[in-house]
C-alpha cells in the first residue's frame, strides 16, 4: 500500500481527458458510489483521487484512498472481499464516480453486505408533509 505526499500531484496515469472532466474535494478527491453491478445494490461509499481511479480502471480491481489511513487500498486485498470492476461511470456534473462491481463477501469494513443495512431511518408516513 503505497501513500502519497500531501499537496502533491503525481501523474497518476488517469487518461487526461477523464482527469479534466472531475471536480474534486480541496484534498483532490472524488466520492465513488459502489454498486452491485446485478442486483443494483448500494454496497459503500468510498474515495478516489486520479491514482485510484487509473488503477481501479485499468486493473479492474476496486482501488481506494483511505482518508483514515493516508493511503491508497485495494478491496478485499487483506479480507478477501474482492469487488471486481464491471463498469464506471462519471456523473453529469463529474462530482460523483459509479463504481458496478461483482462484490465477493462483505462490502462494509463491519463485515456487512453492505455499510447502508445496519441503521435504517425512520421515515414519516407517505403523503405526510409536515
Amino acid at each position: 500500500m503505497s501513500t502519497r505526499l500531501p499537496g502533491a500531484a503525481p501523474d497518476s496515469g488517469l487518461d487526461p481527458a477523464i482527469a479534466a472532466r472531475l471536480k474534486r474535494t480541496p484534498d483532490g478527491l472524488v466520492p465513488a458510489v459502489v454498486q452491485q453491478h446485478d442486483t443494483g445494490e448500494v454496497l459503500m461509499l468510498a474515495w478516489m483521487d486520479d491514482e485510484a481511479l487509473h488503477r481501479t480502471l485499468t486493473t479492474r480491481s476496486a482501488t481506494y484512498w483511505s482518508r483514515s489511513r493516508g493511503a491508497y487500498w485495494v478491496k478485499g486485498a487483506t479480507s478477501g472481499n474482492v469487488q471486481r470492476v464491471v463498469s464506471a461511470a462519471l456523473d453529469c456534473d463529474g462530482d460523483t464516480l459509479l463504481i458496478r462491481v461483482e462484490q465477493t463477501g462483505g462490502a462494509c469494513h463491519t463485515g456487512d453486505r453492505t455499510c447502508f443495512d445496519a441503521d435504517p431511518l425512520p421515515l414519516a408516513p407517505a403523503g405526510d408533509a409536515s
